[in-house]
């Protein structure tokens, strides 16, 4: 048993004595120098080399003019001309150096100059941790990577990962643009560039902030979060996601998505949008909505889908699916909207109705025509099966008008002046001062002028064949009251800029904006940026 336990405590012994010795530090060799001398005066406990000297230490070399080499430390002190390279993914240039070999670690200061195969990093002083394989500085420092110059007053440089991390006042100058940031992780071999904190990248083209964002300096791909927005000389970008394209001037914006136009005072909001400057064009889904100020109003556009076309002297409007509008004295519906900005046309295409304060006003064809200088609303042209109604506010009957063609002209934005022509009938509920019923007046003729104050008929016009009657309420019959075709869609007024988004538009909306909340939330989340992001230059290529 003694014996037995004896072996034991022999192999527990060699073991340990391997693992120190493998543990121990390796010393440093000096591997060549004109001259050697000891001056325990001028520097104790060290040997003086001059000219030429070469050292190397695991795997690094250190060449310099002079240096002091402490041996019972295991350290070395150079001067002149000084340079430390590591196989052929670093070389450390400096005026002077000190070297650890116990903790293999050096510090370089004087022009330090780093040089890896994919970077220059110059600085005052220089820090390097072979253990970690890091190389940090606090002395203000300047990294060249390809077209790409990388200034701040402090950084770090992961070898391994060929990982740049910069903390401090931080400058991207590219010939394209200027990126400055507090916090920037930046890798070499790539070029891609990760943003934390208030950053902004300004170019001749746009000016961009954000909080959080990822930037590609090779492929001028960039994805963008929180807070952010793209700035251009007459638009305004946001969105809590952005993806942007520099060469293509391409941007994509998602959840709570605002494009403001500053010269034509227009506003597109929407869950989901693409932008191509070069195009002048612009699409958004996703609860979309048109907002452009009209004669000191608003008037909402809202679609499945807006496209936006065109320079402000031609630009084009599309709405499209189930388009509902409002503004404050007119709202109305359609399948679709187009409308031009050259012709001062707004086209309401597929099923219209138009509500003109109490009237409502349904044709096959219906056109907002605006005054080109003005950019007010200057006329109505409603064509083929127009019907014009509005309930008789004291009873239960509704007047109408029905003919072939309406012509109507706005006066400060609401309808004013009315003509309908061509097979024309009026059903009208004629009221005295005290708005006592007179009778209900049914009239046919070819053409009929209606005068609208404060969205009530002011006087009434016939002309040619004039064929009509005053009948007592009591002689009239309920089924004659209406004329064929009527329809009253009272109900779906929209009457105001909420109404003209759907329950299903409003549901999409409230899940979106939650999301929008929670992802905000997490502030110390690390950014990771999609592949499609990634890949998306690819993508469009196939």
């Amino acid at each position: 048993m003694k014996k037995y336990s004896f072996f034991i405590l022999c192999c527990f012994l060699l073991l340990s004595t391997n693992l120190l010795l493998a543990q121990a530090p390796k010393k440093i060799i000096i591997e060549h120098s004109d001259f050697a001398d000891v001056n325990e005066t001028e520097m104790p406990d060290a040997f003086l080399l001059t000219g030429n000297v070469e050292i190397s230490h695991d795997g690094v070399i250190l060449t310099c003019n002079k240096a002091y080499y402490f041996k019972k430390e295991n350290y070395i002190k150079a001067f002149g001309n000084v340079q430390l390279v590591q196989g052929d993914t670093l070389f450390l240039n400096s005026k002077y150096a000190e070297y650890n070999g116990n903790v293999k670690k050096a510090f370089a200061t004087g022009d330090a100059v780093m040089n890896t195969p994919t970077s220059t990093i110059e600085t005052d002083t220089l820090y390097f941790d072979r253990n970690t394989q890091e190389a940090y500085y606090n002395t203000n420092g300047t990294i060249t990577n390809g077209e790409n110059i990388l200034k701040s007053k402090s950084g770090k440089y992961y070898l391994t990962e060929k990982k740049f991390r910069f903390l401090t006042a931080v400058t991207i100058t590219n010939p394209k643009y200027v990126i400055k940031t507090n916090h920037l992780d930046y890798f070499s071999n790539s070029g891609h560039s990760y943003l934390f904190g208030p950053s902004t990248i300004t170019s001749k083209s746009n000016y961009i902030y954000t909080e959080k964002g990822f930037y590609d300096t090779k492929k001028n791909l960039a994805h963008f979060l929180r807070k952010s927005y793209i700035k251009y000389d007459d638009r305004l970008i946001e969105g809590d996601s952005l993806y942007y394209d520099r060469n293509k001037e391409f941007a994509s914006a998602s959840r709570n998505v605002k494009i403001t136009d500053s010269i034509n005072k227009g506003i597109v909001k929407g869950h989901y949008a693409e932008i191509y400057k070069f195009k002048d064009s612009m699409f958004v889904t996703k609860r979309a909505v048109a907002i452009n100020f009209v004669e000191n109003d608003s008037i909402y556009i809202h679609g499945k889908k807006l496209l936006v076309t065109g320079k402000e002297d031609n630009r084009i409007i599309r709405a499209f699916n189930n388009v509902r509008f409002f503004k404050t004295d007119m709202s109305g519906k359609c399948d679709s909207i187009h409308s031009s900005s050259k012709t001062a046309l707004t086209k309401l295409i597929g099923n219209p109705i138009l509500w003109n304060g109490e009237n409502q006003i349904t044709g096959d064809v219906m056109h907002l025509i605006g005054d080109k200088t003005t950019k007010k609303i200057d006329s109505l042209k409603v064509l083929n099966n127009t019907f014009l109604i509005a309930k008789d506010t004291l009873g239960t009957g509704y007047n109408q008008v029905k003919g072939l063609n309406l012509f109507g002209k706005f006066k400060e934005g609401k309808l004013h002046d009315v003509d309908i022509i061509k097979n024309t009938e009026m059903i009208y509920y004629m009221r005295n001062d005290a708005n006592e019923l007179i009778g209900i007046n049914k009239n046919v003729s070819s053409k009929i002028n209606l005068i609208i104050e404060n969205n009530q008929i002011e006087s009434t016009t016939f002309f040619k064949e004039v064929d009509g009657t005053i009948y007592p309420e009591d002689e009239l019959p309920e089924n004659e009251r209406l004329f064929k075709g009527f329809i009253w869609r009272g109900d779906e007024r929209i009457k105001s800029k909420d109404d003209i988004f759907s329950d299903e538009d409003n549901e999409m909306n409230d899940k979106l904006v939650e999301q929008a909340k929670v992802e905000n939330e997490k502030t110390n989340v690390p950014m990771k940026i999609r592949k499609e992001t990634l890949d998306y230059d690819k993508k469009k290529k196939k």
